[in-house]
């Protein structure tokens, strides 16, 4: 209760948890909304937003409705995110937990492994897995998933650094709990705020990644993402510019409610805040 009390104080965290909600609830809605397939050839091609009662957002230059791709694409982009998080911070606990808890050799060999991942950045690692393991929605998804973990798993292993040695832990290795126990039983559970935090930030970046790849039309063309329709609009930006802005600035959106309510988060978990 005192967590949501502290997380309320933010004015920002607030604006960004009502904005998530309204992706979320675009999401929930596009079937009731929108029955038909959004990929669905619906008017004439590109029709300006609010020119016609039919198509409040307009229409592509292929004469599919935006509104539709829209709100459908808000499921697409949040479901990318939050599974790519998942994948993301999973690999990154595992790895970062066993470097800091075990240190020694274990510790330089992953973290070893860290910084090869680090050594290319995101984005051109991520082509590469698309290149090689093709476009499809559940692997342009992963495929972000395996990217993003580094910096959860440096995170991860400096809070292990700092609680290994701690005397609940003593306490635990006196009774004779196992290593595994230790590790994901008692000390991970203390070192879990900050990589929940990180986890929004994770997950913003999954929503950028899938709409950068989109954009190039890297990104599986069979689903009505953000990104897709922003690469859609790339051919007519010059003079059809509405049809890139409008999914342009749902992205905006999204990515700023996930950071916002990250930083909330951050704010009412850190305890030097509490103390205020």
């Amino acid at each position: 209760m005192d967590l949501v009390k502290l997380y309320f104080r933010s004015p920002p965290a607030v604006i960004g948890l009502v904005l998530l909600i309204l992706v979320l609830a675009m999401a929930a809605s596009a079937d009731f909304l929108y029955p038909r397939d959004p990929l669905a050839l619906a008017g004439r091609p590109l029709i300006w937003p609010f020119s016609n009662p039919r198509f409040l957002l307009g229409t592509d230059n292929s004469g599919r409705d935006i509104a539709a791709q829209i709100f459908h694409g808000a499921r697409i982009s949040l479901l990318i995110g939050g599974v790519a998080t998942v994948i993301s911070i999973m690999i990154g606990i595992t790895i970062g937990a066993l470097a800091g808890y075990y240190g020694s050799w274990v510790d330089t060999a992953l973290m070893r492994v860290t910084e090869a991942f680090q050594t290319l950045p995101n984005f051109l690692l991520l082509l590469v897995l698309v290149a090689v393991f093709g476009s499809t929605i559940t692997t342009v998804t992963v495929a972000i998933g395996i990217v993003s973990w580094p910096a959860s798993a440096r995170l991860t292993r400096a809070e292990f650094l700092s609680l290994r040695n701690r005397e609940f832990v003593q306490a635990g290795r006196t009774l004779g709990l196992k290593d595994m126990r230790l590790i994901f039983g008692e000390i991970l559970p203390n070192a879990l705020p900050p990589v929940i935090v990180y986890a929004s930030v994770v997950m913003a970046i999954a929503i950028l990644l899938e709409s950068a790849l989109a954009f190039l039309k890297l990104s599986d063309p069979n689903v009505a993402s953000w990104g897709n329709l922003i690469g859609a609009g790339r051919d007519v930006l010059r003079v059809q510019w509405y049809v890139s802005a409008i999914p342009g600035i749902a992205i905006l959106v999204t990515v700023l409610a996930v950071s916002l309510v990250g930083q909330g988060l951050n704010d009412a978990l850190n305890p030097r805040l509490k103390s205020r």
